[in-house]
């Protein structure tokens, strides 16, 4: 059983790191792309890279193992999930035109505070060094964004509020990942964002496909390696670990989008955005340091 948690944590970390680059990608794509339009077309493509997968292990003799479920069951929680991942991506990918990708990788990763906060009102119980560790975790986000009139630019809070919604993600992942096909859900979720995403663009942006041919390469990145493999590897791994667990694991993605942005794109933090990004990654690690709780509402 250890294994197979260990398994799930290393799969989990991978995402993460993917996640952490993708924020390089989704900001440089938004200087010839609108973030709507760049949300759509990233999903599609994700969907299209994922059926090669569903197809080779709907091949394989083990394959009834999977979940048993109706197609109105896996297509209902597919909608729900691709719901949630829909409003978390819309406000991190407009809240990128506004501040860095750094920054949005950190402050995205508060989601590590608000699932374990929203669990407790669906029956979860959450071990005390997680709540520590999103404590010190806040503390950061105050060094790192709040302005000195105690405010948040607007970039920093659509950032936030995506947050909250990826923290909804976390859980209805965690939920349905043992009770549906994984992959199946996985594609209907993208299929869901997508669309959604594009109906926005239609009545928002200008679509053309120069601005889609400028921006293939972020685009590709985004849509095979963040969309199509790491939010993948987010719910198999999700199969096999508690979902405030799997937001710590997960919300590393923030450190992984600071070094992305200062390797690629030459940002830089000042030292209190510096001390900032030290105690949110801190307070995500010390909520590793107590062991889990023994029940869930999974």
């Amino acid at each position: 059983m250890k294994s197979i948690e260990l398994k799930a944590d290393i799969l989990m970390l991978i995402a993460a790191i993917i996640w952490g680059f993708a924020f390089v990608s989704q900001r440089v794509g938004m200087e010839t792309m609108g973030p709507h339009l760049f949300n759509g077309v990233r999903f599609i493509i994700g969907s299209f890279s994922l059926l090669p997968v569903i197809w080779y292990f709907s091949r394989k003799p083990n394959n009834n193992n999977k979940p048993k479920s109706s197609n109105k069951m896996l297509i209902i929680s597919g909608m729900v999930a691709g719901l949630f991942l829909f409003a978390g991506m819309t406000f991190q990918q407009v809240g990128l035109l506004y501040t860095t990708a750094g920054k949005a990788g950190f402050i995205t990763g508060m989601y590590v505070f608000f699932v374990p906060l929203i669990g407790i009102f669906i029956g979860q119980q959450t071990k005390l060094g997680t709540w520590i560790g999103a404590f010190i975790a806040v503390i950061g986000l105050y060094l790192l964004s709040i302005k000195s009139d105690f405010s948040l630019s607007k970039g920093d809070t659509l950032v936030l509020m995506c947050a909250i919604f990826f923290a909804g993600h976390v859980l209805v992942i965690g939920y349905l990942a043992k009770r549906v096909d994984v992959l199946m859900l996985s594609l209907i979720q993208y299929i869901t964002t997508g669309i959604l995403s594009l109906i926005v663009a239609l009545f928002t942006e200008t679509i053309t496909l120069h601005s889609i041919s400028l921006t293939i390469v972020p685009l590709l990145y985004a849509g095979v390696m963040s969309t199509a493999v790491a939010y993948t590897l987010q719910v198999v791994a999700q199969q096999h670990a508690h979902s405030s667990h799997a937001a710590i694991i997960l919300s590393l993605e923030g450190a992984f989008a600071v070094f992305g942005g200062w390797l690629l794109l030459d940002e830089q933090l000042p030292l209190k955005g510096l001390i900032g990004c030290a105690l949110m990654l801190a307070g995500m690690l010390i909520s590793q340091l107590t062991p889990k709780p023994t029940k869930s509402f999974q």
